[in-house]
């Protein structure tokens, strides 16, 4: 086989519907796996650039609005996610029509989400940095964590549609495509960070406007390739008459996967808000170089990069279960989610290994931070996080294996329902478990158990949503109790 027909054969769509089952998940995930590790490297290059080179206060500014931007831009992800499993539907049941049209319909959705996103995100952002204890009487802090939030939000438009025409690429099999566009937006993201932020010394604006213009650029590049390269997708007017029951399968798919990634972020809020009054003085000061903030931020870019391969798995999955409900093939989905509980296992193993090890004198936070910043402090705050986290990833990865099974076979409401029942049981331990366990208001003279309690509302919310998925993952995935018409119910 010449070079050429390696190279085409390489970038061919995976028929997810053939094969041993965890031999194409592997072979399907494992472009995903580098994507999202890439993508966790696209957000690490700002928080090393950042903590090389700007002040603590910009530092934690950027760590603390992590969960505010969760908010809209996993709604973004969710959503598009939740529409892609039309498409994955419609080629195991190789309906080449229908999957122009569900293509057509989302670019639509996409376009009045992003608007909407946009508006919203811009107008409450100020009330939201007061929900995590970020206002303008800590004026450095508070100044960088509005810029850097005010640029990423203009840019809402880049994340929006980059994750929806990567989703409808491996709706279709394609995995590596994503990761070529991916690759070459992070190089040139990390190119753009040292040109804004070291050489135009443009601070938290340069790396917000360097993940922009880097998204942007490989989103057009994307649909171009994908226009060019795939026939099946390449749309007619027709395709653009949708009916509102087109528009509404899509958004019964996308919508309860958006708001769940959502709300989580309303939990991740409260525990951010959490950490930053571990820096606040009894006084209402905050602590000279705000270590928890910073360590815990450190901790947090690290743990994103630990749990990106088991949420690509999971996302891999999606893409099988479908393609494979789509053409019926209820064994295969079986077999595959359960093959995948074992696969996961071993992901937990490495992982949470490596995470632990990582903790030794605080290696990691050198990554992130520059040496000003690091400290005893700083490296008990990242570290004690990871203790908690790292230990328990065990359930995160069922967690993202037993949803991303329901989400497969367009059970969106399941989704929902475990996005709840994790936000449940975070806010409860962030509000009750470190005030209970300190004995009193949580501020910088609090307990070192009290933060610990609050690390742990992580783990409860996975075991949470864990609890919430048992049902469907026995009902239909085990017990295959699928209602189809009657002409197809074979069980």
């Amino acid at each position: 086989m010449s070079f050429k027909e390696k190279l085409k054969k390489f970038f061919t769509p995976i028929d997810l519907r053939q094969g041993k089952e965890w031999k194409v998940l592997l072979k399907f995930s494992l472009p995903v796996i580098v994507s999202y590790l890439l993508q966790q490297i696209y957000t690490i290059s700002d928080a090393a650039i950042c903590g090389q080179t700007l002040s603590a206060d910009e530092v934690a500014g950027v760590n603390d609005v992590s969960s505010i931007l969760f908010i809209f831009l996993q709604f973004a992800f969710g959503c598009t996610a939740g529409f892609t499993v039309i498409i994955s539907d419609r080629v195991g049941n190789a309906d080449a029509d229908g999957i122009r049209r569900s293509f057509a319909t989302q670019i639509i959705l996409c376009a009045v989400i992003t608007v909407v996103l946009t508006a919203v995100s811009m107008l409450s952002l100020k009330p939201m940095l007061k929900w995590i204890n970020v206002t303008p009487a800590n004026e450095g802090v508070y100044n960088a964590a509005y810029a850097y939030c005010m640029v990423i939000f203009v840019g809402i438009f880049a994340q929006m549609f980059y994750n929806f025409i990567c989703s409808v690429l491996r709706s279709i099999g394609d995995s590596v495509t994503p990761l070529v566009f991916l690759f070459i937006s992070t190089l040139i993201n990390i190119g753009l960070d040292l040109l804004f932020i070291a050489v135009f010394k443009w601070g938290v604006i340069g790396a917000a406007a360097a993940t922009v213009i880097a998204q942007a650029l490989s989103t057009v590049a994307c649909f171009i390739y994908t226009f060019v390269k795939f026939k099946s997708l390449r749309l007619k007017r027709g395709d653009f008459k949708a009916g509102l029951g087109e528009y509404f399968a899509h958004l019964k798919q996308g919508l309860p996967l958006g708001l769940q990634f959502s709300v989580l972020a309303i939990g991740l809020i409260v525990l951010q808000s959490g950490v930053v009054s571990f820096d606040l003085k009894p006084d209402g000061t905050m602590v000279a170089g705000n270590p928890a903030q910073n360590g815990y931020g450190a901790a947090c870019k690290l743990g994103g990069f630990l749990m990106a391969p088991m949420n690509a798995f999971g996302t891999a999955l999606v893409s099988f279960n479908a393609q494979n409900y789509g053409a019926r093939e209820f064994d295969r989905i079986k077999r595959g989610t359960l093959q995948s509980m074992v696969i996961i296992t071993v992901f937990y193993i490495i992982l949470a290994g490596l995470g632990l090890l990582l903790t030794i004198n605080g290696a990691y936070l050198k990554l992130f931070l520059s040496a000003d910043k690091i400290n005893e402090q700083s490296i008990k705050f990242g570290n004690y996080y990871l203790y908690v986290a790292c230990s328990l990833y065990f359930f995160l990865g069922i967690l993202f294996v037993w949803r991303s099974a329901a989400q497969g076979i367009e059970k969106p409401f399941f989704t929902l329902l475990a996005g709840t029942f994790e936000l449940v049981a975070r806010i409860l331990v962030c509000l009750y478990l470190p005030a209970a366990i300190n004995g009193g208001p949580i501020n910088s003279e609090a307990s070192l158990l009290s933060y610990v309690a609050l690390c742990s509302a992580d783990p409860f919310a996975w075991l949470g949503s864990v609890l919430a998925l048992t049902y469907p993952f026995i009902a239909y995935i085990c017990l295959k109790r699928y209602k189809l018409p009657p002409e197809e119910n074979q069980y």
